[in-house]
């Protein structure tokens, strides 16, 4: 019940982060549900393939396709409310992370799987299908940049690997941890180190 609340609200999240990314690149209405669907389903298909899963697993969620159709549809024809990407497309994109990383750590521990593996589940389900939309979109993927993005994802997998939130309650409160600590991250622009090299500094 728990992996498949957060399944759908990941689902959710990130199709409506696609859909904001596809409107701000001016697509028509195949590429906004292309780039919906590779952003609210890319991340599991990667991880699946990297924990060993087939990838004809992906097909056998026919609900969070018709959920993530009727979302972009809506998204499409009714576009006032989604009309900032600054505004909602990092909140948006905020919540994917936090209830895929999540999803996709406790899916991995269901799995009887080690912590390392946990923490790339985390990783790849919360991450993977943002960059492949930036990517498609012609964008730097968040997850690359400067403002602390990854670090979240792999916080949500430490805390269920470790088993310092197992009920629904104390998930969902670690969701919100995380939505806060991006958005937290965003307006502040709290940073990891990073370096230039001599070229790039000098082009600055």
């Amino acid at each position: 019940m728990t992996w498949e609340l957060f399944n759908v609200i990941g689902t959710i999240a990130f199709a409506l982060s696609g859909v904001i990314v596809a409107m701000e690149e001016d697509y028509d209405i195949m590429g906004v549900y292309i780039l919906g669907f590779v952003t609210a389903f890319g991340g599991g298909a990667v991880r699946n393939l990297l924990i060993g899963l087939p990838v004809t697993a992906l097909w056998d969620q026919g609900t969070l396709f018709t959920i993530a159709i009727v979302v972009m549809t809506i998204a499409f024809l009714f576009p006032i409310w989604l009309n900032s990407w600054l505004k909602w497309g990092h909140f948006f994109d905020a919540v994917g992370l936090a209830a895929f990383s999540i999803q996709g750590a406790l899916f991995a521990k269901s799995m009887g799987l080690p912590l390392s593996a946990v923490l790339a589940a985390a990783v790849l389900t919360g991450t993977g299908g943002g960059i492949i939309r930036d990517v498609l979109a012609g964008r730097k993927p968040l997850v690359f940049r400067s403002d602390i993005y990854v670090l979240w994802a792999i916080l949500g997998g430490l805390i269920v690997g470790f088993n310092a939130a197992s009920s629904t309650w104390e998930l969902l409160v670690l969701m919100m941890a995380i939505i806060l600590l991006r958005m937290l991250s965003v307006q502040y622009k709290w940073q990891l180190p990073h370096k230039k090299t001599a070229e790039r500094q000098a082009e600055s």
